[in-house]
């Protein structure tokens, strides 16, 4: 029994459902909203995207392999290299290049002595930048490959495929040159191609400055 004018007409069945499939659609679509505002302001998001097993595996090998340089012996000798490498990194002449895939011919040349080569890795997948360029010395000696990352390099023999040992890394000075950070040195021999091997996980590592210099003859 209903009193007047309070008696409320049942909902077909029809709406109802409609009703209760419409709510969550809309909160889900809010909840979806605010994540996506959130990450465009820079707010950190709960779920991130997996990092590839195969960029974990590079990381991890790459900071392993760096990590075991010696810090170099003499730091003084090699400033004065960084500060005259830091006028081309500012200053130039600069030479945009993009790395040869790893899988590709290398063709890419940066045996040209004071110059700041702004260095572009081939993406071979996401979270995976790689990349290769020739260089060819035309003295025997010590080379330091001063880049403006962190994160090092690898050196190969072109004919034969044979890593060459690098010697020692130094860390620039911010005071000393604030747009360079490494420099690795390597011994190498005149008239022999090498192979410089760059790879990042992250795209902020994947465009670098490089500057080779030579820090010393052979004795």
């Amino acid at each position: 029994m209903c009193i007047r004018d309070s008696c409320h007409h049942a909902v077909p069945l029809q709406g109802a459902t409609t009703m209760k499939l419409e709510f969550p659609f809309k909160q889900s679509l809010l909840a979806t909203s605010v994540a996506v505002l959130l990450a465009g302001c820079g707010a950190p998001v709960e779920e991130e995207s997996p990092v590839a097993p195969e960029a974990a595996a590079l990381e991890s090998n790459d900071d392993a392999l760096f990590s075991m340089l010696p810090a170099c012996e003499e730091p003084e000798e090699l400033e004065h290299v960084v500060e005259h490498a830091c006028y081309h990194a500012e200053y130039g002449p600069f030479d945009p290049i993009t790395a040869a895939a790893l899988d590709a011919p290398v063709l890419v040349d940066v045996s040209q002595a004071h110059t700041a080569y702004q260095v572009t890795l081939p993406q071979r997948s996401p979270f995976n930048y790689a990349g290769r360029v020739s260089f060819l010395p035309d003295e025997p000696g010590e080379f330091a490959f001063i880049l403006s990352r962190q994160r090092g390099l690898r050196i190969f023999e072109a004919a034969t495929g044979t890593e060459v040992a690098q010697e020692c890394r130094y860390t620039v000075p911010t005071e000393t040159c604030s747009s360079l950070k490494t420099a690795y040195i390597a011994d190498l021999e005149a008239n022999t191609e090498y192979y410089l091997e760059f790879r990042s996980i992250l795209p902020s590592n994947a465009a670098f400055t490089l500057i080779i210099e030579e820090a010393g003859h052979h004795h």
